[in-house]
């Protein structure tokens, strides 16, 4: 954990609660030695650009969180810059929730999960809004996938205040179609060759019988 997530979390009440539960020295010592944590390193941003989703939060104008499941092909969350995310928002079912409480509080948390190889990746961050400009146009060329077939309505650029890595821990390992279909590749290949194997022997078997009288 960087510095400037704990800056951002670890509020009065919470620290309250860490004293209380006894694991306030050891995020303290992070607050006062640990790296600043606001800018994606490498593995951050090759860990974001191999999702296919993640989780947004937004806070609404009467205080109440909301999350939406934003998704895609892998990589169309795009890292611009180490401080900075970009993606199209797709047109959906027009309830924009997330677009109104954005126009009245612009931070944001996003979960992004390796569920195979239970990892997290939290980030909290400010959003801003490209929409029915040419300067949008030129963010949802730039960041759009060209075969995703559903309408672009707008970008999305994210500057990232703070990032942070979650314990593996109660994590359920999910698998995709693609991860799947990846690991039983070996044992496809495998099965074929047998069964040509097997083909070739009731081949050779039957050839080598005598006729019959």
């Amino acid at each position: 954990m960087g510095k400037r997530y704990a800056e951002l979390a670890f509020t009065p009440l919470v620290q309250k609660q860490q004293e209380q539960h006894g694991s306030r020295r050891q995020y303290e010592r992070v607050q006062q030695t640990g790296e600043a944590g606001d800018r994606l390193g490498e593995f951050e941003s090759d860990f974001v650009a191999g999702r296919d989703g993640f989780y947004l939060a937004s806070i609404s104008e009467t205080g109440w969180p909301y999350v939406q499941y934003r998704g895609g092909a892998n990589g169309f969350l795009r890292v611009l810059d180490d401080r900075t995310l970009g993606f199209v928002d797709l047109r959906g079912n027009k309830q924009y929730i997330s677009i109104g409480n954005l126009q009245h509080d612009d931070r944001v948390a996003l979960f992004l999960m390796d569920y195979a190889y239970q990892r997290r990746l939290k980030i909290l961050g400010h959003a801003k809004i490209f929409e029915g400009t040419a300067e949008a146009a030129v963010w949802i060329e730039k960041l759009r996938d060209p075969e995703e077939k559903t309408p672009a309505e707008r970008a999305i650029i994210v500057h990232i205040e703070a990032f942070d890595w979650n314990c593996p821990q109660h994590i359920t390992p999910r698998y995709t179609q693609q991860e799947i279909a990846t690991a039983v590749e070996p044992l496809r290949h495998r099965l074929d060759d047998l069964e040509k194997e097997n083909a070739k022997l009731r081949a050779e078997l039957k050839s080598a019988r005598p006729p019959r009288p």
